[in-house]
């Protein structure tokens, strides 16, 4: 474990990549995806991995050519820039909460569940505990954001995304989908059901969060690292990028593996764990709700310190996490974080519709990102060509793929 956690530390802003990218709405949409279509979504998986790659790289070297932080260059250089700024927060930062609402509410779900195998007496208080454990869980993230420091972020993270991948990893060795399954899943194809629109969209809201290339600037600023780093900063983009696209294709594969072609719904925390019992084992179940705790505690910081961050961001171009506007904002969100416990919200379903939220700001950052890139005069690395296309490419899908669930929402 020390190992694993001095190799992440190594990389350091690519955590918060994979904190941002891989929490309880990567896990649900992953289940769900597997659940109904085994892995004939897996190319959304692969094009969406490889976007995010290029635009954690992208907005990375932009910020160590230039010294000038997402937000902060986009309210500076792009036409209608402080409109597009704002708009972006807005639309982020509504994303970003939504996500943490269902997060909060799975991971306290899965909390409780856990608790009620040891203590079964305790079923008859489901709400009362759910919501206690929320409110001990988004309190001591909140006192770790305001007495901490990003050295201590960079850490906790650490830690979680490495208890997240190992568990999901191992639980795949029990129930692994046929090779040709894989092959197939790599075929582009929209499944013609109802609600796979929806469903992708929320796929790609959770892989391509929008939240990761903004932020990214911000966490390699904490990192201290300058243009001597280029090398570096590539080298954290492809592993997180890598990282992201294994943990969340294994979630992919258990699901497909153990779920689809039985009829099973998902539409509680436990419905995997019933469904998965049987051919892996409780063990194997006990290890994945394991990874799926880890995935969402991991995204717990990320989410609560977006939006101060993109303020401070736009303001200043500057890593605030000690501000009073950072304490009162982070404060706010988790508040509105116990939505789902106070309300009794059913997390699994609330967790989708999140999601999806978070593909509709996606096509405005990846625009603003591939105008900066494209700045004359700025320093930039000479031969951009391939990384231009990637984003142009990316942005087609980002686009297609909000029209796609728009349509699906409003059909």
């Amino acid at each position: 474990m020390k190992k694993a956690l001095k190799f992440l530390l190594s990389f350091g802003p690519g955590i918060f990549a994979i904190g941002y990218t891989i929490g309880t709405g990567s896990v649900t949409a992953m289940i769900v995806a597997g659940n109904s279509f085994g892995m004939d979504l897996l190319w959304v998986l692969f094009f969406s991995c490889l976007f995010s790659g290029v635009l954690i790289y992208v907005s990375g070297s932009y910020y160590l050519s230039t010294g000038e932080t997402a937000l902060y260059a986009v309210r500076k250089h792009l036409p209608w820039g402080k409109l597009l700024a704002i708009t972006i927060i807005i639309t982020v930062g509504i994303g970003q909460w939504n996500s943490l609402i269902g997060i909060l509410g799975i991971t306290s779900h899965v909390i409780f569940e856990i608790l009620l195998i040891n203590f079964p007496g305790i079923e008859g208080y489901k709400y009362g505990v759910v919501l206690g454990l929320a409110i001990l869980i988004i309190g001591i993230f909140y006192l770790l954001l305001i007495k901490g420091n990003y050295s201590i972020f960079e850490k906790v993270l650490a830690l979680f995304v490495t208890l997240m991948g190992i568990s999901f990893i191992f639980t795949l060795l029990f129930v692994f989908p046929l090779p040709a399954e894989i092959i197939r899943g790599l075929i582009p194809k929209i499944p013609e059901v109802d609600g796979a629109g929806i469903l992708i969209a929320a796929f790609v809201g959770t892989t391509m969060a929008a939240a990761t290339f903004l932020s990214r600037p911000l966490f390699i600023q904490g990192k201290g690292w300058t243009k001597a780093d280029f090398k570096v900063q590539r080298n954290d983009s492809i592993i997180a990028a890598l990282l992201i696209f294994t943990i969340s294709g294994a979630i992919m594969a258990v699901a497909s593996g153990s779920l689809h072609g039985t009829g099973t719904k998902i539409t509680h925390v436990l419905d995997m764990s019933a469904a998965l019992e049987p051919s892996a084992g409780k063990f194997a179940v006990s290890i994945f709700f394991a990874g799926t705790l880890s995935a969402g505690l991991s995204s717990i910081f990320p989410c609560l310190m977006i939006v101060p961050l993109m303020l401070g961001d736009y303001h200043s171009g500057k890593l605030d996490v000690t501000s009073k506007r950072f304490k009162v904002i982070t404060g706010v969100a988790s508040v509105l974080a116990l939505s789902v416990p106070v309300f009794g919200f059913n997390p699994i379903q609330g967790q989708i519709f999140t999601q999806v939220f978070n593909v509709f700001a996606l096509p405005l950052v990846v625009i603003s990102f591939l105008l900066l890139w494209n700045r004359k005069h700025a320093g930039l690395p000479a031969r951009r060509w391939g990384t231009n296309g990637i984003l142009l490419a990316a942005c087609v899908f980002s686009l297609i793929i909000m029209i796609n669930g728009l349509m699906d929402i409003f059909g």
